[in-house]
């Protein structure tokens, strides 16, 4: 349950299948181990940085001085069509010690977002005596998940006339294996506000500046081949969206909205920890190993609409980007 947990929020990890081969990549050596964790958590962080940017709006009429909401809201990124995200070519001219058990020297693996599995890898010393053989990892996919999640709770208050501030967060997920956290704050300014026919206008438009931030961390200490102490990967995304939105305004129960934005984040995740073995490519104790570092950006369109029925509310969307996303709120506000 606690890998389901650090999958839903940062599934580029994709630890239900690949915890394993985390360690024993390091068989092969550091740098082939970093190079082939490039290129497995890539499409992954990339979905995930598209992912956690949405959900800053359901509306383009902001909140007037006291109004407030506060918001359940969740994101659903699907990949299924994305075959290029699901699989890299490992071409083992490119790698120092690791050779396929099949005799390829170069064939389609999966990413973290894959399903390719049953690709047996070895490591051999000097004298071509194999030291330890293993599975490369699938991804989720192959778990049968198409899809990475995120969700956080939101809050929203209007401020002076046309100005709402927004706020965002994760609980605090702590166990024994899994650390987690997210934080976001954000602005939205309604233009119509500033007109004079603004309680006429059936429309209000807007722009939305929203930024994120998740950090997350996953033990795997002791799970593979090369043994070492507090063994763990260490990740952190930030995300900004810039959007302009229209929305209708004065349809009392249902009102439609869509926007166009643009969409930036980092992503950043460090291979911490000891690791150790007696073997012709790791003969010391090696520390803190690697970092790896991702970006995404790309131009976003959204539409949805949103129920209101007093204090309580319920919007869905749908956004088109690099890896589309459907998201879906539960709101409670007043005015």
């Amino acid at each position: 349950m606690k890998k389901l947990v650090f999958m839903w929020a940062i599934a580029s990890f994709s630890i239900v299948s690949a915890q394993n081969s985390i360690g024993d990549l390091f068989a092969s050596g550091v740098a082939d181990a970093e190079r082939f964790a490039t290129s497995y958590f890539a499409p992954a962080t990339e979905a995930t940085i598209y992912s956690m940017s949405n959900g800053w709006y359901n509306t383009a009429d902001a909140k007037p001085l006291g109004g407030f909401e506060i918001s359940i809201v969740g994101n659903i990124t699907g990949f299924k069509n994305k075959t290029d995200k699901k699989a890299f070519t490992l071409n083992t001219a490119d790698y120092e010690n690791l050779q396929f058990a099949d005799g390829s020297t170069s064939k389609l693996v999966s990413t973290a977002l894959g399903d390719i599995e049953g690709v047996t890898v070895f490591v051999e010393d000097e004298s071509g005596f194999i030291i330890h053989s293993f599975d490369l990892p699938s991804g989720l996919a192959g778990e049968d998940l198409n899809f990475i999640p995120t969700g956080y709770i939101q809050a929203s208050v209007g401020l002076i006339k046309g100005l709402e501030v927004k706020a965002r967060f994760l609980p605090k997920i702590d166990t024994e294996d899994v650390k987690l956290g997210l934080f976001g704050a954000g602005l939205q300014y309604d233009f119509t506000k500033l007109l004079p026919a603004d309680k006429i206008l059936p429309v209000a438009i807007s722009a939305v500046i929203g930024y994120t931030n998740l950090n997350g961390e996953y033990d795997f200490t002791d799970s593979g081949f090369i043994q070492g102490d507090n063994q763990r990967i260490d990740a952190n995304f930030k995300t900004w969206n810039f959007s302009a939105v229209v929305s209708t305004r004065k349809i009392p129960v249902i009102n439609f909205y869509g926007g166009l934005g643009y969409v930036t984040g980092t992503s950043e995740t460090d291979f911490l920890g000891t690791y150790e073995a007696n073997g012709p490519f790791f003969t010391s104790t090696v520390t803190d190993p690697f970092s790896i570092k991702n970006n995404a950006s790309g131009v976003t369109a959204n539409v949805g609409t949103k129920i209101k029925l007093g204090f309580f509310r319920l919007n869905v969307d749908y956004n088109i980007s690099e890896f589309n996303t459907l998201t879906a709120g539960m709101h409670f506000g007043f005015r």
